[in-house]
């Protein structure tokens, strides 16, 4: 049996599908309710709902053998699992954002609020800047508008958001889209099975 940790919410409705069209349905995961775990027996597949920071735990701690998680996770957490393929799906950007006509002159430590610490404190980092964290959790763009922060490091897709509460991006940092990982363990002993559904998945890349 394959187990496989899909993120729940739209993404993971778009790689289901995916995996479905590549051979690995399971009808009962159409079903409106709360169940979390489904399986087909005939196909030697089983899928179950986790919130999407939570699927690169699963994977690496061994409890599902393939997942769906975002770069931008993979990229915070930095979890011990196989990235396999780059799904092309969930795009966005992790990126800088500040109150329009900001300008970060360099003379003082920057505040930065952000759920994504690891990742801003590397960028930052690497360009040698002083800067102070401000953990969040949510609503981040709250924070330079309350002056909380100077700017935040958080996900952009649109951009609508940072548009309509007067931010602006003002750095890209890295894209992000969705790829398809498995647990180290899991793919040496399931070689054949995850490389085949590896296959189905990515002739469906566009």
């Amino acid at each position: 049996m394959l187990n496989i940790a899909l993120p729940k919410g739209r993404l993971g409705e778009k790689v289901y599908d995916m995996l479905e069209r590549a051979g690995y349905s399971c009808d009962a995961i159409k079903e409106n309710g709360r169940k979390l775990i489904f399986e087909n027996p005939d196909l030697g597949v089983r899928y179950f709902w986790v919130k999407p920071s939570d699927v690169s735990i699963y994977v690496e701690r061994g409890a599902a053998d393939i997942g769906i998680a975002g770069k931008d996770i993979l990229l915070e957490y930095t979890p011990d699992v196989y990235e396999l393929l780059d799904l092309n799906i969930g795009k966005c950007r992790l990126a800088v954002a500040a109150l329009c006509g900001f300008r970060d002159d360099g003379k003082k430590t920057l505040k930065v609020a952000t759920k994504f610490v690891n990742v801003a404190s590397k960028h930052y980092s690497s360009v040698s800047r002083d800067i102070d964290i401000i953990k969040l959790n949510g609503s981040i763009e709250l924070a330079p508008i309350l002056g909380l922060s100077d700017v935040i490091v958080d996900i952009v897709e649109t951009g609508t958001t940072l548009k309509e509460n007067n931010l602006e991006v003002i750095e890209d940092i890295v894209p992000v889209s969705a790829r398809l990982i498995a647990n180290k363990a899991s793919f040496k002993f399931k070689t054949a099975e995850i490389e085949k559904l590896v296959d189905g998945v990515r002739s469906q890349i566009k």
